[in-house]
């Protein structure tokens, strides 16, 4: 294995302890001996890592250290050019951008022979007709939930009914056709799904709701059956 890819390795490990760790349960991991394990732990140390601990008492990584540059192997890769070329397709114009230009960084990073050549990319995100919404609305409601706002909305339901909300938002689903808003209603007293695409009038209230969006998000989780991971299941 090579030293940079094994000093990611070794950084990946350190991420997934809370807890000091020993020198000998990492060079195990790693398949390397105790002196080569200090040595690396000595240079990531030198490049900025707050690694707390020493031999004999086990290491534990402060959060928030990344090591540049970007290494992924081919796979990753495939799956960070996929996802980010989704985004760039398939959301606002906010996000394309971001989208854009965090591809842009990826490419900036790696080495020549890896970089995907234009339109020889391995996967491609394919057409598909998006319901129409308001270009402000989406990057309106992530700045929401972001900031727990409550949100006063108008929104037309699928008899055409409409009604006059007070929501929480707390996360955006992003399906091949439309997007959906999970938020606490206050008229309804319950979780409620709403199609972006049907809120006509959104602003903030000026109050920010109680408790916490990770707590509401749970509540939700269970109400739904939903048992994904963190990961997946906070983009619905």
């Amino acid at each position: 294995m090579a030293r940079a890819a094994r000093l990611l390795d070794l950084l990946q490990l350190l991420r997934q302890h809370r807890f000091p760790v020993s020198g000998q349960a990492l060079a195990a991991e790693l398949g390397i001996s105790l002196r080569t394990l200090y040595r690396d732990i000595a240079t990531l140390q030198a490049q900025g890592a707050e690694i707390s601990g020493e031999a004999g008492l086990g290491y534990v990584l402060k959060p928030g250290f990344v090591l540049p540059p970007l290494m992924f192997d081919q796979d990753e890769l495939d799956a960070l050019l996929l996802g980010l070329s989704w985004v760039a397709e398939r959301t606002d114009p906010a996000l394309q951008s971001a989208a854009r230009q965090a591809l842009a960084k990826i490419n900036a990073v790696l080495p020549p022979e890896r970089r995907p050549l234009p339109g020889q990319a391995v996967q491609l995100v394919g057409p598909v007709p998006l319901a129409p919404e308001s270009n402000t609305l989406l990057a309106q409601l992530r700045q929401a939930i972001r900031r727990q706002q409550v949100l006063e909305i108008h929104y037309l339901d699928l008899q055409q009914i409409p009604s006059r909300r007070a929501i929480w938002p707390l996360a955006i689903g992003y399906f091949e056709q439309v997007r959906v808003l999970v938020a606490w209603c206050e008229l309804r007293q319950g979780f409620r799904h709403f199609r972006t695409d049907r809120i006509s009038y959104c602003a903030p209230s000026g109050a920010r709701y109680v408790g916490t969006r990770a707590q509401l998000l749970q509540t939700w989780r269970t109400q739904e059956g939903i048992t994904r991971s963190v990961a997946t299941a906070d983009i619905f």
